[in-house]
């Protein structure tokens, strides 16, 4: 199975976990080890930073979505009979993971997880499979991406009451959905516009789905959303065909830059709008985490946080952020253990 959101990979067993923090602060990197295999990835995080979710290798090779949180260590929460599955994102508290999961037929399907039920399939739109990439801050609204009768992959988003809603297409025969503000009423993503191009759109009920435009390119895809749904992040190309990673509120789309290389994206944004996550290329081309703020500009984590990382480990990707921007996951190289491995950052002295 791939998992073109997030990059899976996948890394050494939970119960192996190495925490890194510096004497003289408290800010703390957690590596979260993995379900047995090579390699681990982060792709979401509780508001209070105690529960990620993401995606781990087996000691058998097979991809496992997993929870973790700090007195259990990380948890595989199995398939849908399938071989492989994979978690992209969960709620507020942390009681709601969604992501995707092979069934018994070796289908995607877009799942919805909770301690009380187990993995639910959420189908899909009259096709063969599906992916949930986001939830709402309260575990009610899922959003992500399904094949529809026609053999066509649409945005969708889900509620109990109302099922898989197909959000459409911008002109084009493709659209996914990355995203949702925290009250369920902003889904963003990329689609596909009539001359087939990608774009970044911010959709809601009343407006329907609007194309955000890029930096000058062709394409573009939104990945990140506030909570009001104001300000939406991602990714876009440039006049020259670079990707960017950018900002967009109010109607403007702004380039973010890079780390001195040349290319970009952005995945993850805090409530307010101000923080904004991702990987970068630096003048090295080396892919590193970044966290952009309008007063700090792009600015590389491991230099940053370079007291946390003495033994030689990297972060290569941030890909989600807590609400109030304090936690920072996503996979980083663990010099301890020699592989890639999910990683949980406190940014902030307790």
């Amino acid at each position: 199975m791939c998992y073109t959101q997030n990059r899976f990979k996948a890394l050494i067993s939970a119960c192996v976990m190495s925490l890194i923090a510096t004497a003289g602060w408290s800010q703390s990197l957690t590596w979260l080890g993995t379900l047995g295999g090579d390699w681990s990835e982060a792709s979401g995080v509780s508001a209070d930073g105690s529960v990620v979710v993401g995606g781990a290798r087996n000691a058998a090779g097979q991809w496992r979505a997993f929870r973790w949180t700090a007195s259990g260590g990380m948890r595989n929460l199995g398939t849908l009979r399938g071989r492989s599955s994979g978690a992209f994102d969960v709620s507020a508290d942390g009681s709601v993971v969604v992501g995707e999961a092979e069934n018994a037929a070796g289908q995607r399907r877009a799942f919805r997880w909770t301690a009380s039920g187990g993995m639910q399939s959420l189908g899909t739109l009259g096709g063969d499979e599906s992916s949930a990439y986001a939830v709402s801050a309260d575990g009610s609204v899922v959003v992500g991406g399904a094949w529809n009768a026609a053999g066509q992959w649409r945005a969708f988003r889900w509620t109990a009451s109302g099922g898989m809603q197909d959000l459409g297409t911008l002109g084009g025969r493709f659209s996914r959905a990355f995203d949702v503000s925290a009250d369920g009423s902003v889904v963003v993503g990329g689609a596909r516009n009539a001359a087939g191009q990608r774009r970044a759109f911010r959709w809601t009920a009343s407006g329907g789905m609007r194309n955000l435009g890029t930096l000058g390119g062709s394409e573009s895809e939104a990945r990140g959303v506030s909570a009001d749904g104001a300000v939406v992040v991602g990714g876009a190309r440039n006049a020259a065909g670079q990707w960017r990673a950018f900002r967009w509120q109010n109607g403007v789309m702004q380039n973010l830059g890079t780390l001195g290389g040349n290319w970009s994206w952005a995945w993850g944004v805090s409530a307010d709008g101000s923080v904004v996550v991702g990987e970068a290329e630096n003048a090295v081309k080396q892919r590193r985490a970044f966290r952009w703020t309008a007063s700090g500009g792009m600015e590389d984590l491991n230099t940053t946080y370079a007291s946390l990382l003495t033994d030689g480990s990297t972060l290569i990707e941030a890909n989600a952020i807590s609400p109030d921007g304090r936690y920072i996951v996503g996979r980083g190289y663990n010099a301890a253990t020699g592989r890639y491995e999910a990683f949980l950052l406190d940014t902030e002295p307790r």
